[in-house]
């Protein structure tokens, strides 16, 4: 018999579903359930329910409560030897393209979107590539497209850019001031910010490259399944698909879509099927 709390966890999310049309129906439970108790003592509720109610009638709710059911923990150049990959196997592919259009899905607050911007600055892609900055929270959009950061993540920022094979200075693309790192607009001004989400949305373009890193991990296997699909489908032929150090296509319906590209990268390519 499933305890009250799950029964009122799965009814929040069907709630939140209905009347905010953000579905997080599908992702995984143990997740969830964590960060909704987490919300539910912050929020001083004695119970799930009382969140639900609070969430229902009080229209600044949502907005106060999605921070805890979208994980926006991220670095510039996280996972280096990813980065080093797209450097020197997968950038010599996209050289061939005329055009590049390029989807970061779940960009949270924009750290992956400035990684690849300053990678594809650097290796004279930028110019001709279109970025789809993609999320579901619209506060860590705003932050993204604002692009400031903490000065004190800089020293990480900045070891993660070197390991991952960059060149010159990443002090190059950032100006200092006030205690906060602000990044060039320039690298914004082939972006494309915009509120998608990969549990209801479709494909909204054709894509050489997909970066979705972090993210499939929070979902269960039915919504991980209609995601890859989704990039599946927006992908180019024998384009590329980047996924987190924890993720896999292993056991995916879409798994024979793709083949390993850069195995331990976990960066694979679509199949080229006529």
């Amino acid at each position: 018999m499933p305890k009250t709390e799950d029964i009122e966890i799965r009814l929040l999310l069907e709630a939140i579903f209905r009347k905010y049309h953000y579905d997080f129906r599908g992702y995984a439970m143990a997740s969830v359930k964590r960060r909704l108790l987490q919300a539910r003592d912050h929020f001083q509720c004695q119970t799930v329910s009382g969140l639900q109610d609070l969430v229902l009638h009080d229209p600044t709710m949502m907005a106060a409560i999605l921070p805890y059911l979208t994980v926006q923990v991220s670095e510039l150049f996280r996972d280096p030897l990813y980065f080093k990959a797209v450097r020197e196997k997968v950038v010599p592919h996209l050289r061939t393209y005329p055009s590049l259009k390029v989807w970061i899905a779940g960009c949270s607050t924009g750290e992956e979107l400035y990684s690849f911007a300053i990678l594809f600055r650097e290796e004279g892609l930028f110019d001709r590539t279109m970025f789809y900055a993609t999320d579901i929270n619209h506060e860590a959009l705003k932050k993204a497209e604002a692009g400031v950061y903490s000065l004190d993540r800089i020293k990480l920022f900045t070891e993660n850019h070197r390991l991952s094979g960059g060149k010159g200075s990443l002090s190059d693309y950032y100006t200092a001031a006030y205690g906060a790192a602000s990044f060039d607009k320039g690298l914004r001004k082939n972006v494309v910010f915009s509120d998608h989400s990969l549990a209801t949305d479709a494909v909204f373009a054709e894509t050489h490259m997909v970066s979705c890193r972090n993210v499939l991990i929070y979902f269960d296997r039915e919504l991980q399944d209609r995601a890859i699909t989704l990039f599946q489908g927006s992908l180019a032929r024998k384009g590329f698909l980047g996924l987190g150090s924890k993720e896999t296509l292993r056991f995916s319906a879409s798994a024979d879509a793709f083949s390993d590209f850069a195995h331990d990268e976990r960066i694979y390519q679509k199949r080229d099927v006529t």
